[in-house]
């Protein structure tokens, strides 16, 4: 008992640290993050239950692939929380712990990439609000959701080869609750998300780990 609540204790020391930490200056420039992504790479997150690590392939989404490969790399995912955990469904983040940050990626959208991959359980995938609306968000199928979203153009890049059991402890007591609140959430950063929804589970680190051009 005494190991789980020291390791429960650094990690929220962790994410407390992260939250009040000033943003890369980067991330307040969506344009100046453009690179190309390698045509595979890893990603490694560790989180307040433990970690993961995501394998992206750039053919299956390639404006996905590189999106997620220049904001990886500028340090966004650094303090997000998991504010949609719906059990069998979905796992969704993507919101910056800081609202400045939030309100630099607003507009920045990338265009719509076919898609090549099922949205199989495991398999990363940007949410969107529309056509050539995706900016930051993303969410991790936890489900075959491959009928539902493959027809409605949701293109994974990526999906996730290392601590599925991770995520699948990611907590989800709130289900849908938090998604509603998206707007309060990218205007007040996670300060909202502590008073509102403590329970949520964050991320502490999400870096690149390997590339193959």
């Amino acid at each position: 008992m005494l190991r789980l609540s020291l390791a429960a204790l650094a990690a929220a020391l962790a994410v407390a640290a992260t939250a009040g930490a000033a943003p890369p200056p980067s991330l307040l420039h969506p344009a100046s993050l453009t690179a190309k992504a390698p045509n595979v790479y890893t990603v490694a997150f560790t989180t307040t239950k433990g970690p993961f690590v995501v394998t992206v392939h750039r053919a299956w989404a390639p404006h996905g692939a590189d999106r997620f490969y220049n904001i990886v790399r500028a340090g966004f995912f650094d303090g997000v929380e998991f504010f949609r955990v719906v059990k069998g469904f979905v796992v969704q983040f993507g919101i910056s712990p800081s609202p400045a940050v939030s309100a630099a990626w607003l507009n920045a959208t990338i265009p719509d990439d076919p898609v090549r991959h099922s949205n199989a359980p495991g398999t990363i995938t940007f949410a969107d609000a529309g056509p050539n609306s995706r900016t930051t968000q993303v969410f991790i199928n936890l489900g075959d959701n491959g009928a539902n979203l493959d027809g409605q153009g949701f293109a994974p890049f990526g999906a996730v080869t290392k601590g599925t059991g991770v995520v699948a402890k990611l907590y989800g007591g709130y289900g849908e609750r938090p998604t509603g609140d998206q707007q309060q959430i990218s205007e007040q950063g996670n300060a909202f998300l502590k008073k509102r929804f403590p329970k949520l589970d964050a991320i502490l680190t999400a870096r690149l780990v390997s590339a193959t051009r």
